[in-house]
């Protein structure tokens, strides 16, 4: 099965000039989802880690569903304001203007292993800024892992600069 002809473009969105890549209609497809999870289970296989932390929002799908799949906890990284608990954020520039993210103060042990988890790296703006994040909870982030990595706009190499691997399961030229 071809994953990548699951993914609908959408040009122009959210501003002109951008190709938005929508996992929807792959997630939409269940022999599609159960695939992908599948090749992104396999894909970690190799990385040591305790749990798998997941960015809002399409993070939180295909890392909940990879956790289930590994019999791995899940951590949500979310936008300000969402997590009912006590939490600890770190504010980060976009392509598009500026955001928080913030995890729960006690999601995270010292030294805990994370699998980071996204749908999609584009710029890398908001990988990075939950990298930070986890760092500086004292985890290790032992890898990132996307379905889909947009690698014209440098944000698996900015990430890999930092010594951290990065593993994608599909990939689309341009933006």
């Amino acid at each position: 099965m071809d994953l990548k002809l699951l993914i609908r473009t959408i040009p122009d969105y959210p501003k002109p000039g951008i190709m938005f890549r929508d996992i929807t209609t792959l997630l939409e497809n269940p022999l599609g989802f159960s695939q992908s999870i599948k090749n992104l289970s396999e894909l970690c296989s190799d990385i040591e880690f305790n749990i798998i932390a997941g960015i809002e929002a399409r993070g939180f799908i295909i890392g909940s569903a990879l956790a289930f799949n590994l019999s791995k906890g899940f951590v949500p990284i979310r936008k300000k304001g969402k997590l009912p608990g006590e939490t600890v954020g770190i504010n980060y520039n976009l392509e598009y203007g500026s955001d928080r993210i913030e995890i729960h103060k006690d999601s995270i042990v010292e030294n805990q292993k994370i699998l980071l988890v996204d749908d999609l790296v584009a710029t890398g703006g908001t990988a990075l800024a939950s990298i930070k994040l986890l760092q500086e909870m004292g985890a290790i982030v032992s890898s990132c892992l996307f379905l889909v990595d947009l690698p014209d706009l440098g944000g698996s190499k900015l990430i890999n600069q930092k010594g951290i691997p990065v593993k994608h399961l599909l990939e689309f030229d341009g933006d």
